[in-house]
């Protein structure tokens, strides 16, 4: 497939499954969202601590939201420091070759003392792959979810003691409904696709912004993301809304009947909020991470029509790791104002946000903790869709100790950018739904 001559053109035709800015979509005829597997609230363990189809799309370019002049502003305005310039000591970063062709691949997930990366595709299909290896297949949820435009298997992740694997997909037979569900694995690493059990399901109303990351934090917890519904411009408002799901970070036990929600997230007992909330006001947080390091959390969330941005919350200080927080959309677009009819008070301004001119779907990454690259140790690695750019953002500790955005500079260019994960080795991977599995690698 030839790529786009535009990013407008790649927005269009290739219906990005992070979402497009300015994207539509028509109503799926659900009710207002909620979710059908309650969790029950009890406390925790004791810790305190997209991809696009090639088809052309049939969402009209404009959202029907249109943003205002509102008042509404973020707390701070981020650092936007954009400068050319190499790694560290004149050690750069670059793209290597594709070590795996694993089509329409959408995330990279590793298991607790197995060898293994272990690759979603948006069909359904999970493959393990092993350096010098082909991959294999080891589970097969084709019958459950169709993979096409913003929906399919969008979400992989193992418990901490690798015993059980829980997958995000659309539904197949429910008009693309979000479920989480979780399946046994075997001591060898193999997926008993009896074992399935329902952990949660939740309605959407739209065929996009689904979000679909999962990931287990430092905690030992299951973080959950959900995109805002769908269509554009949050028409239903519910990122900002604590009584829905949707536009949301969860963080839930998964163990339970059918789960359980930690009793320190910060919700429970508020009246009128769902308690399995952690973070909200998002559009569709496609991509989130915690960085192995400190803990931090990273979201690559998608704008709508002009802006694209990091968010960044610190595990220390007033926000731990995103607990409670409000990154601002629809109130705004990164820290630009958006629906005025929506309170901005409080909310977390992105770390890093770039316009349009640059791309139009950020697909989140990661914060490179490996051993290959030592001048990249420290810099959050993150792509666009669209624009096809792998970048590394400098993260430079400011006068408080809070992180700043520094220099950003180009890794590489790749089509269709779905996921940038740490693989087995602790070297980071590119995901690219046409060409495969692509390894970061020194310059």
């Amino acid at each position: 497939m030839n790529r786009p001559r535009t990013l407008a053109a790649a927005c269009v035709a290739l219906l990005v499954v992070a979402g497009c800015g300015g994207d539509d979509a028509e109503p799926s005829g659900a009710e207002p969202t909620t979710a059908t597997a309650a969790g029950t609230t009890a406390p925790t363990d004791g810790t305190t601590a997209p991809p696009g189809t090639g088809e052309a799309s049939t969402a009209p370019p404009d959202s029907g939201a249109t943003a205002t002049d509102s008042p509404a502003t973020a707390t701070t305005a981020p650092p936007t420091t954009i400068a050319a310039g190499s790694i560290g000591d004149g050690q750069g970063a670059a793209l290597g070759d594709p070590v795996a062709g694993i089509a329409d691949a959408t995330t990279l997930a590793v298991r607790p003392g197995d060898d293994a990366a272990y690759v979603a595709g948006r069909d359904g299909t999970i493959w393990a792959w092993r350096a010098g290896a082909e991959p294999v297949v080891v589970l097969d949820l084709t019958d459950r979810t169709e993979g096409g435009g913003e929906q399919g298997l969008l979400g992989l992740a193992f418990s901490p003691d690798g015993g059980h694997a829980y997958v995000n997909y659309t539904g197949a037979d429910d008009g693309g409904d979000t479920h989480v569900d979780e399946f046994a694995v075997g001591a060898d690493g193999t997926i008993d696709p009896a074992s399935r059990r329902e952990v949660l399901v939740v309605e959407q109303p739209y065929s996009n912004h689904n979000g679909g990351q999962l990931v287990f934090g430092p905690d030992g917890l299951l973080y959950i993301g959900l995109g805002d519904g769908g269509s554009g411009g949050d028409p239903e408002r519910r990122a900002l809304d604590l009584g829905e799901l949707l536009g949301k970070i969860l963080r839930i036990d998964p163990t339970g009947d059918p789960y359980t929600v930690p009793a320190d997230n910060p919700f429970v007992g508020t009246d009128g909020a769902r308690p399995e909330i952690w973070s909200f006001g998002l559009r569709n947080p496609w991509r989130f991470s915690f960085d192995q390091g400190t803990g931090d959390l990273w979201i690559g969330d998608v704008g709508q029509g002009e802006w694209e941005e990091i968010d960044h919350a610190p595990a220390t200080g007033g926000v731990g790791a995103g607990r409670g927080a409000s990154f601002g959309w629809s109130a705004l677009e990164g820290t630009h104002p958006y629906n005025d009819d929506q309170s901005a008070d409080g909310a977390i301004p992105p770390i890093f946000e770039y316009s349009h001119d640059e791309g139009c779907s950020v697909t989140g990454g990661e914060v490179y903790r490996g051993a290959a690259i030592p001048g990249l140790l420290g810099w959050y690695v993150f792509a666009d869709y669209c624009g096809g750019t792998v970048w590394a953002l400098q993260l430079l500790p400011g006068p408080d100790g809070t992180l700043t955005a520094g220099e950003r500079i180009d890794v590489g260019r790749s089509a269709d950018v779905s996921a940038i994960e740490t693989g087995p080795d602790g070297e980071l991977y590119v995901l690219s739904l046409s060409q495969g599995i692509i390894p970061i690698v020194p310059a």
